[in-house]
């Protein structure tokens, strides 16, 4: 059986009801977007629509791109580019890595580019050939450091950590080619920051870096392929000598501090002399404003002193490096204890340079850093363990008889986790 409404007045009086509130409704609408919105605006319910005007056409163009790869070097992360595929004009690179990477941005986190908010992932190399001329690299590599909320771009100092990772790259580009049956490559690197030379050695696999190992590295989860790292005659990267003061101390800013230069420059402190526990966490000594503004303060004035500033308000943010050191209380967990900073920040380990500068500073009798150290009971170590902030990194400094620091050697991993095309606005 059929139901028929009209034998029904219940539903005839509900319908009648539903009809009137339709028109009250639309006439409501009418009212409002007529006498009371915007002229560019109707109101649909509870929400308000915007229509297009035809009195503005929006500008808009294409995104910009370039060919490049991102790695992991160490406990860093950057976007290589090679150096051909960039502008021959340099002052057009700043833009680019900027874009690229994500700064400035206001909250700290550079969504819309590939950084990740911190310092050591706000990063770009520039790799290519070394001039025929040079014959003692194969290639030549450009480190930049970029603000993260601030569009700051600094080319003043090297990076350990990312430096393990130009020969691999060197190597997957094509730009040093080696025999597809090798198992091992040696690059040689010329850091133009510093004018140093770095030789990369690390195991190859099918004519590219090998990424499988059963090396690790603290920080760094997992396991990979060791690179080794020599730096060559490291001393005076910047300042043209390895204790730009002659001293194995100074006084900076009321604090007894080493101002040393291998690597890249850097000071170095006793925590004791700060007062604070030398084992603090990268995420105590971030909420501690006072050790960090004591820390630049003693940065900026040791940056006049060794020749990198003529002030204190014009010192780059990158170098000198700082950290500050501490006796361990139990030799297993390291010879020395080393928290150290990188562009206001506390690092999560520690950068390759600063470790560097700590294996050549613990061999100068006086320093800050040779008087923290805790020697083996075996004596048969091989250079020193540095206990940072997410465990251990051993690197050793090798001086001839004469006193100068021929060389400083470093272990770490690398891996390339992508290549194509990089864009930006």
């Amino acid at each position: 059986m059929l139901f028929n409404p009209n034998h029904n007045k219940s539903f005839q009086n509900t319908m009648a009801h539903l009809l009137i509130s339709r028109r009250l409704t639309r006439q409501c609408i009418y009212s409002i977007g007529k006498n009371s919105g915007p002229p560019n605006h109707q109101i649909r319910g509870m929400r308000i629509l915007e229509t297009p005007s035809t009195n503005k056409t929006p500008s808009r163009k294409a995104q910009l791109s370039l060919p490049a790869a991102y790695y992991r070097g160490g406990t860093s992360r950057a976007i290589f580019f090679e150096r051909d595929v960039l502008p021959q004009d340099k002052s057009q690179w700043d833009s680019i890595f900027l874009g690229a990477i994500g700064s400035p941005d206001p909250y700290g986190r550079q969504l819309d580019g590939m950084g990740g908010g911190i310092s050591s992932l706000s990063k770009v190399c520039i790799v290519g050939p070394s001039p025929e001329s040079d014959t003692e690299a194969d290639v030549d590599y450009t480190f930049v450091s970029l603000g993260i909320k601030e569009p700051s771009i600094d080319y003043s100092s090297n990076c350990g950590n990312m430096s393990s990772a130009v020969g691999p790259f060197a190597v997957d580009s094509g730009l040093v080619p080696i025999p597809a049956d090798a198992t091992e490559a040696t690059v040689r690197i010329r850091n133009t920051n510093t004018g140093k030379l770095i030789n990369a050695t690390f195991p190859v696999v099918g004519g590219e870096a090998a990424a499988d190992g059963d090396y690790s590295i603290d920080g760094v989860a997992g396991t990979a392929a060791r690179v080794r790292l020599d730096f060559i005659k490291p001393g005076g990267s910047r300042t043209g000598k390895l204790l730009p003061t002659g001293d194995p101390t100074d006084r900076v800013a009321g604090v007894r501090a080493t101002l040393i230069d291998a690597g890249n420059p850097c000071v170095f402190v006793a925590a004791a002399d700060l007062g604070v526990d030398g084992t603090l966490s990268s995420q105590q000594i971030d909420e501690n404003t006072a050790l960090k503004e004591k820390l630049e303060t003693i940065r900026r004035e040791a940056a006049v002193r060794m020749g990198l500033s003529k002030t204190v308000d014009d010192v780059p943010g990158s170098v000198p490096k700082i950290g500050f050191v501490s006796r361990p209380n139990d030799v297993s967990v390291g010879n020395v204890v080393v928290r150290a900073m990188s562009v206001g920040q506390p690092h999560k380990a520690i950068p390759v340079t600063v470790a560097l500068a700590v294996a050549a500073a613990s061999k100068i009798p006086g320093t800050t850093v040779e008087e923290c150290v805790v020697k083996s009971e075996s004596g048969d170590q091989q250079g020193i363990d540095i206990n940072h902030a997410s465990g251990k990194l051993n690197v050793d400094a090798v001086y001839d008889s004469e006193g100068q620091l021929e060389a400083a050697t470093v272990f770490r991993t690398a891996r390339r986790l992508m290549e194509g095309r990089v864009f930006w606005k």
